[in-house]
């Protein structure tokens, strides 16, 4: 009776070493199950602060592409601008220039008038000159035929 009983214990240590091995071996697989997942949390992650960088820089290329839109559109703007301010500033001097040529046609008219009058004067002198001519030629003619 004496060695069933050690074999009974020998048996019971046994299968509660056997026991003791798979509560450990189930332990180990949950450490390296909890390890893996451990490791695939930190992946998430750095995959997830890649994504959210990425749409930053994304956010950034928009903004930035947009911005050098508006510096084309504004460089139109100046261009636009200046030229239509020379434009305006050929308008005037156009304006500036017709009323300046006006002016010389009215000069111009008003100098042939002038001579026309000129040569009217000259021409009305030249008959004063002959009618007193004339004039002193009758009262001679008229002295000389009472003689």
């Amino acid at each position: 009776m004496h060695d069933c009983y050690a074999c009974d214990h020998t048996e019971t240590y046994c299968s509660t070493l056997q026991r003791a091995a798979t509560h450990c071996s189930t332990l180990q697989h949950t450490a390296t199950h909890c390890s893996t997942l451990q490791h695939t949390a930190l992946h998430c992650n750095t995959l997830q602060h890649t994504a959210t960088h990425c749409n930053t820089l994304q956010n950034t290329v928009a903004y930035c592409s947009t911005l050098q839109h508006t510096a084309i559109h504004c460089s139109t703007l100046q261009y636009t601008a200046a030229y239509c301010n020379t434009l305006r500033h050929t308008a005037a001097h156009c304006n500036t220039l017709q009323n300046t040529a006006t002016y010389c046609n009215t000069l111009q008219h008003i100098a042939t008038h002038c001579n026309t009058l000129q040569h009217t004067a000259t021409h009305c002198n030249t008959l004063q000159h002959i009618a007193t001519h004339c004039s002193t030629l009758q009262h001679t003619a008229q002295h000389c035929s009472t003689l």
